[in-house]
C-alpha cells in the first residue's frame, strides 16, 4: 500500500488520535475508514444524465399547479380564505361546503367578528389572556 504526506492542523490530529484509541484502532486505519467512507460506492454521473429528464413531459402535468390544487384542497369552510379558493378551484367544494360556509359567516356576525378575524392575536386580545393567566395562577396559589 503506498504512504501518502498530509498536512493536518493540531487539533484535528488531537482529535483524530482520540478517535482511534477510542475505538482502540491506529490513526492511519480510521484515516482509510475516514477515505473510504467519503469515496462514493458507485459513480455520481446518473445525476447529471438525469437531469431535466422530466421537463418536457406533458403527460404528468404543471408541478406548481399540482401543489396549488393540493393545498386548496385542504380548505375548509371557515378558513379565513375559502371565497378566494373556491373561486379558483371551484371543483374542489360542493354545496355542503358552501352551506357551512354561510352558517360559519353568520356565527361570525352574531358574535361581532368577520371573516379573518382570530387570524393573529390583537395585542388587547393577548394582554387580556395574560390577565386571566395571571388571576387563574393566583387562585391556584392561595389554595
Amino acid at each position: 500500500m503506498p504512504r501518502i504526506l498530509a498536512d493536518l492542523p493540531e487539533d484535528d490530529i488531537k482529535w483524530l488520535d482520540q478517535l482511534a484509541a477510542s475505538q482502540g484502532k491506529s490513526r492511519a486505519q480510521v484515516l482509510r475508514e475516514a477515505v473510504a467512507a467519503y469515496r462514493p460506492e458507485q459513480p455520481l454521473d446518473w445525476i447529471d444524465q438525469g437531469f431535466g429528464a422530466w421537463k418536457d413531459r406533458d403527460d404528468i402535468g404543471d408541478a406548481v399547479e399540482w401543489q396549488r390544487r393540493e393545498r386548496a384542497s385542504a380548505t375548509r369552510p371557515w378558513d379565513f380564505d375559502y371565497p378566494e379558493v373556491r373561486a379558483e378551484f371551484p371543483d374542489l367544494f360542493d354545496a355542503e361546503d358552501d352551506r357551512e360556509h354561510e352558517l360559519h359567516k353568520a356565527w361570525l356576525a352574531e358574535n361581532g367578528r368577520e371573516l379573518g378575524d382570530g387570524c393573529v392575536l390583537t395585542d388587547n386580545s393577548l394582554d387580556t389572556q395574560q390577565t386571566e393567566r395571571s388571576e387563574q395562577k393566583a387562585k391556584r396559589t392561595r389554595r
